[in-house]
């Protein structure tokens, strides 16, 4: 099918070449290191990833939609082939990590079974259920599920019943399956955007559903970790109106249960499938370093709110992408949705995040890989390389120039630290480096592409090719450093530090 949704990268490009453009600076770009003690540390499966319910079970998804009904796109998509041995190759190159299940459908979304009076329900199947937890399995994968909350009904608020849950919990427990995390709904702040304001729940009332679902999780779960609220927040607005959808700092405060993960959600841009779009999917804002600076502020709130009222809990960003409501078609799965994601990842490192779950593994417009090819797309590789090369421990380093983004961690493998650099100029820069870096960089990676709208990426010059999942990082030559980049690049150094 031919989607009629069309954003035509070519008028992209006019409109951005006909933008000022960033001047470089007159002198080289300094990257200092702060000092030598590390400032946070990530889980070893910080770079995690999603498959939306929707794709799971079968329900309605974006490509090719032309519009969102309620937080969903308008088209019913089969249910997810798991089984693929590419799709576990793909899955394995990016391990470890743990694949979060969930999204909109998440809360309509029925266990085994659906109610005889409801027309064209939405039914998680066993099959599905066993199919799911056997690609869990194989793939070394740890497993954050999104249970339903599913109350629409404002007056219901509060008095929350699991029993559809308890039937899933008990066959899961029985047939020995593994549930790493529990979160309860999907942007449960978001309630009036996709199930109509008067089921949006209040902060008090959705704290007491949430401790009843902590006991029934427990029970049958003991050792499993609870996350919550998983609120979106939005570019520009955060959690928005108060105090209808701003209800974390509530939330977090009522709460009697000891959660184990704050986490919340956050998508740097809005499609043009969103009904409300307060930074818009255009490529000068893909290219804009100012579009990456809301994440760290709602990050430092979160924080701060973790601290005041469950100060044992991690933080995790539980869902991100590049665009809202399923990406930005024919810029979310090119080389310019690219610079957000690495510097996103490393700026999440950075303000203290444990995990990151990007949204979506496969499918939409912002999946890492294309849902009917499972053709990798630029941010797979990224993610890979990322994968590669950053370890889990985080270090100081701040770059003179906002283009010029930089981040630092213990190398993956092996002694040393490895430095990845963002050139967003649209030349070439050179850099000043202390010289605790300049004497310690010896060799790396590049990332470029022919255009910021290409498909396809080289890493030191070489086209990535999958290779029926046999790529390795030795298949790349090393580059050495010189102290330029590239125009809109990518690059991870191995540094003897």
């Amino acid at each position: 099918m031919i989607s009629l949704l069309t954003h035509n990268p070519w008028r992209s490009i006019v409109t951005w070449l006909r933008s000022p453009t960033r001047a470089l600076p007159a002198q080289p770009i300094t990257v200092t290191l702060q000092h030598w003690q590390p400032v946070a540390e990530v889980d070893e499966r910080y770079l995690s990833f999603s498959i939306d319910i929707s794709l799971l079970a079968g329900g309605f998804w974006w490509e090719g939609a032309l519009d969102v009904k309620r937080g969903l796109g308008t088209l019913r998509v089969p249910p997810i082939q798991l089984d693929l041995k590419k799709l576990d190759k793909l899955v394995q190159l990016l391990g470890p990590a743990y694949l979060r299940i969930g999204g909109s459908e998440a809360d309509k979304i029925h266990y085994f079974n659906a109610p005889a009076d409801e027309d064209d329900p939405l039914i998680l199947t066993r099959d599905q259920w066993d199919n799911l937890h056997a690609f869990i399995q194989r793939n070394d994968l740890r497993f954050m599920f999104t249970c339903k909350y599913g109350l629409f009904n404002r007056r219901h608020h509060g008095s929350w019943r699991g029993d559809e849950l308890n039937t899933l919990l008990q066959y899961s427990s029985e047939q020995g399956y593994n549930i790493d995390v529990f979160e309860l709904g999907n942007e449960l702040n978001a309630y009036w955007a996709f199930h109509g304001l008067l089921s949006q729940p209040r902060a008090k009332r959705l704290a007491q559903d949430y401790d009843r679902f902590c006991v029934l999780v427990l029970s049958h779960f003991p050792n499993a970790r609870l996350c919550g609220p998983g609120s979106a927040f939005w570019p520009r607005l955060g959690e928005t109106i108060r105090p209808i959808s701003n209800i974390t700092p509530g939330f977090l405060s009522s709460l009697k249960t000891r959660l184990d993960i704050v986490d919340w959600h956050y998508y740097p841009f809005q499609s043009e499938r969103s009904p409300l779009r307060t930074r818009a999917a255009h490529l000068r804002h893909l290219l804009n370093p100012k579009s990456f600076e809301d994440y760290r502020k709602f990050s430092h709130k979160l924080s701060e709110l973790r601290d005041r009222f469950q100060p044992q809990a991690e933080l995790w960003t539980g869902e991100t992408g590049s665009a809202q409501c399923g990406g930005q078609p024919e810029l979310s799965d090119r080389w310019a949705s690219s610079f957000w994601w690495a510097d996103q990842l490393g700026m999440g490192a950075r303000c203290g995040q444990k995990v990151m779950v990007r949204q979506s593994l496969v499918g939409g417009d912002y999946g890492m890989v294309a849902r009917l090819t499972l053709k990798p797309r630029p941010d797979y590789w990224v993610s890979w390389l990322w994968g590669q090369m950053m370890g889990q421990q985080v270090f100081a380093v701040e770059s003179g120039n906002t283009s010029l983004r930089c981040y630092l961690h213990s190398a993956r493998n092996g002694e040393g630290k490895t430095l990845m650099l963002i050139n967003l100029h649209d030349q070439a820069v050179q850099l000043d480096l202390n010289r605790e870096l300049q004497t310690s960089i010896r060799q790396g990676y590049v990332m470029t592409a022919k255009t910021v709208v290409s498909r396809r990426v080289r890493i030191n010059g070489m086209k990535v090719k999958f290779n029926s999942g046999r790529i390795q990082l030795a298949d790349f030559p090393t580059q050495p450093f010189d102290g330029n980049l590239p125009p809109y690049s990518i690059s991870f150094w191995h540094c003897q530090l």
